[in-house]
């Protein structure tokens, strides 16, 4: 077997290319817990845009009115993938999905109805006549509506072949592009995936018309193996995530899917167009705004996948890094680096090491992250890229609030009542609250709200360590909703209490933020 990528046969015709296919904001917020707001829906589909994704699913628009709002917005503003928009097999989601992207450059309604024998019994209750019908009608609806129609088979793994060759058969005589044959539940085997997708192909007389596609979950495991697979079968899109992000156990990760392809071209001679360069930087996006974290062991973009402890791999290592590396972290945007930073470093090493990492911060702003960084060295025995990036993204988010955190003092632990003195400085004048609360962070957030009065819910409160050991930065994320609007803060500091004041005041100044802007269009 050889990983040498350079050497391994290349794609021979277009036949080969595998687009990739990003729901991550629509299949991906569906997991529990990870819902974004349209600023951060944007963000996310601007960057895939950027890194060569080919179609991005903005969202499900008949869901809510914040859906529908979401892929218009990410439909107005997308310049090279297909965006798509959701549609069960109704005639009303399927106009409101149409509505939605009909602003995009390449608009696509993807439409899907069940076809297993478990769901038509218990969910839809139809028969299957009944759902042959319904799939010519909505497809040939959404055809009308746009050129670019996605249909897909909920749970066609547990369908018979026969009649998913029917309901196929159909859905490519009334118009559809793209037939996605989904395994919903992450029920199939790749050996079963592979099969399924070369009998279709086989049997169906104008497979030829339409692009398959595959889209797998992970209850098994076997997320992208099975999506490969399919793509073994005769595949060309791949349904995916990134990180893995979905319902129940996720579905297959995006950049699994690139780099698997990338780096064994020797056993899949196929390509993407994603820039995998890019790779770390979306993940550590959606990481912060879904507030999941990524697992310390995650392929690819995990913290650990190019680290090294044993000493068995440092010594292989420092001889030839392909030892134990069958992919250069700069491939997928990892950056390597030989500066070991500590209290004793200088400027000169810390705007480096900042480079390194992909910032470039002005005079004023590199003496104040330089500072920042000296009195996290003084309390930590080290100091990792991670912590680094944390100080610089904490600096950067806050540099332009109105209210900053000056000084804070907090009485906590099972004597007495818990309580918070903070000190806020409002354009350079100090204002210092007292207060008591349920615990010390509830104090903390109380003698805020003395300061900056506001009606807003806290919905999220999050704590992660930035790195290991007791000494590690915590990093806070913070989520207050009013009226409708939602915003998100996030802190760093080797205090949890100090980061929690941070990130609540960070929410807080974009609150302020958003009532300017409201008031001033009200005006």
């Amino acid at each position: 077997m050889t990983t040498d990528t350079q050497t391994a046969p290349a794609p021979t015709s277009d036949k080969d290319r595998v687009k990739i296919f990003d729901t991550t904001l629509r299949d991906g917020e569906q997991c529990p817990g990870a819902s974004m707001t349209l600023d951060e829906k944007l963000q996310v589909a601007e960057l895939l845009d950027e890194m060569g994704v080919d179609i991005i699913e903005a969202g499900f628009p008949i869901a809510s009115n914040g859906d529908f709002e979401a892929v218009v917005e990410i439909a107005k503003r997308v310049e090279n993938a297909v965006v798509a928009g959701l549609a069960r097999a109704i005639a009303g989601d399927i106009a409101r999905a149409g509505e939605a992207v009909r602003h995009a450059e390449q608009p696509r309604i993807h439409t899907f109805v069940s076809t297993s024998p478990i769901h038509l019994a218990h969910q839809m209750r139809k028969s299957e006549d009944e759902v042959v019908d319904i799939i010519q009608a909505t497809v040939a609806q959404a055809r009308n509506l746009v050129e670019d129609v996605e249909w897909s088979a909920m749970d066609a793994t547990r369908t018979s072949i026969e009649y998913l060759c029917r309901c196929v058969d159909q859905a490519i005589k009334a118009g559809a592009t793209t037939i996605n044959l989904p395994d919903t539940v992450g029920y199939a085997t790749p050996e079963e995936y592979e099969a399924m997708f070369r009998d279709i192909r086989e049997r169906v007389p104008d497979s030829d018309k339409a692009v398959f596609s595959v889209h797998c979950h992970d209850d098994l495991g076997l997320a992208v193996a099975n999506s490969l697979a399919g793509v073994k079968g005769g595949a060309r899109q791949v349904e995916c995530t990134i990180n893995g992000l979905g319902e129940r156990a996720g579905n297959a990760s995006l950049e699994e899917i690139v780099m698997a392809i990338k780096t064994r071209a020797d056993a899949m001679p196929y390509v993407t167009g994603v820039n995998s360069q890019m790779l770390m930087r979306a993940s550590r996006l959606v990481s912060a705004v879904s507030a999941f974290p990524v697992q310390y062991n995650k392929a690819i973009v995990g913290k650990n996948a190019f680290a090294h402890e044993s000493g068995i791999h440092q010594d292989g290592m420092l001889k030839n890094t392909e030892t134990y590396e069958i992919m250069r972290p700069e491939d997928v945007g990892v950056k390597e680096t030989s500066l070991v930073m500590g209290k004793h470093s200088g400027r000169h090493a810390f705007r480096e090491k900042l480079a390194s990492l992909g910032y470039e911060l002005g005079d004023n702003a590199l003496e104040d992250a330089f500072r920042r960084f000296k009195d996290l060295a003084d309390k930590k025995k080290h100091v990792f890229d991670e912590d680094i990036e944390a100080l610089v993204e904490d600096e950067v988010a806050t540099a332009g609030e109105a209210v900053k955190l000056a000084a804070l003092t907090v009485i906590a632990g099972t004597g007495g009542p818990q309580r918070a003195t903070i000190t806020l400085d409002i354009d350079g004048r100090h204002e210092t609250r007292e207060a008591s609360g349920d615990g010390p962070v509830d104090a903390i957030f109380n003698a805020i709200k003395m300061v900056i009065d506001h009606n807003a819910t806290l919905t999220l409160y999050q704590v992660g360590a930035v790195t290991q050991g007791t000494d590690a930065q915590a990093e806070v994320s913070v989520r207050l909703e009013e009226a409708g609007k939602v915003v998100t803060g996030r802190g760093a500091d080797t205090d949890t209490m100090v980061a929690s004041a941070k990130a609540y005041l960070s929410a807080v100044n974009k609150l302020t933020l958003k009532r300017e802007r409201l008031h001033a269009q009200a005006v």
